[in-house]
């Protein structure tokens, strides 16, 4: 089974390897037919420490790596 990769923000950068992926999903609400926008923060792990606050990433769904941390950041 092929694992999700999402895309979002970044959020936060101060952990060390961590970062905080904030991702937007866009859907229509069951009974107003309204966009509604949602989002969600993902912590993912950032091996060497390259992407900070502000940019866009992919991330990719792992075996989990701590307590919180079950996302990698994909390298493109």
């Amino acid at each position: 089974m092929p694992k999700r990769i999402l895309q979002g923000t970044v959020v936060s950068d101060k952990s060390d390897k961590t970062i905080v992926v904030s991702v937007e999903r866009r859907f229509a609400h069951p009974m107003m037919r309204k966009t509604v926008r949602r989002s969600k923060k993902y912590k993912a792990h950032d091996e060497s420490n390259q992407f900070k606050t502000g940019d866009q990433v992919s991330i990719q769904e792992c075996a989990p790596i701590s307590k919180d941390k079950r996302w990698t950041v994909v390298t493109e």
